[in-house]
């Protein structure tokens, strides 16, 4: 299995922001970014067969994005379990329930998202594995995703996920 993690983009300020806290969404620089960050996805080479979000609305409209740029044939499915202030071990578990040759991009919130990575790459929480906004990490398992057994294929930043859209972008524009 490969389980790429992202992080929702940039969202609107919370003191900003007089709606509910699900509802906040990505503000136009969020959007411009993580449609970035997901041209620099795609170069990546993963075929995704899964592609599951929070129900929070950042996230869900990051998730579209990553849909639209990556894999526009696949449903974006939401999980409570991506859901900010979920336990990571609600996440690893439903991880686990998925198959074995699954590519599965899960988009969500941190801390959750680098508690999730730490815990498949040590079998433990650690608070220090963060992910920037629009920033991803690929974690790879010979088999289902088990604690402490997962191999770390990527980790990378969100200025370099779009430094490498832009450069396919370019590269495209050229080929024309």
């Amino acid at each position: 299995m490969n389980c790429i993690l992202v992080r929702h983009g940039i969202a609107v300020e919370p003191d900003e922001w007089e709606g509910t806290e699900e509802n906040r969404p990505l503000t136009e620089k969020g959007k411009r970014r993580v449609r970035q960050a997901a041209e620099g996805l795609a170069t990546l080479d993963y075929t995704p067969t899964h592609l599951f979000t929070s129900p929070f609305v950042r996230a869900y409209d990051t998730a579209r994005q990553i849909r639209t740029v990556i894999c526009p044939t696949l449903t974006v499915e939401t999980r409570d379990e991506l859901a900010a202030g979920t336990k990571p071990e609600r996440l690893v578990a439903f991880l686990h329930t998925l198959p074995s040759d699954a590519v599965v991009i899960c988009v969500g919130h941190e801390p959750q998202l680098g508690e999730v990575a730490s815990l498949l790459l040590c079998g433990k929480a650690f608070p220090n594995f963060p992910l920037k906004k629009a920033g991803a990490v690929c974690i790879e398992s010979e088999g289902l995703m088990e604690l402490g057994q997962g191999r770390l294929r990527w980790w990378v930043p969100p200025m370099q996920l779009r430094t490498l859209g832009k450069q396919a972008q370019a590269k495209r524009h050229e080929d024309m």
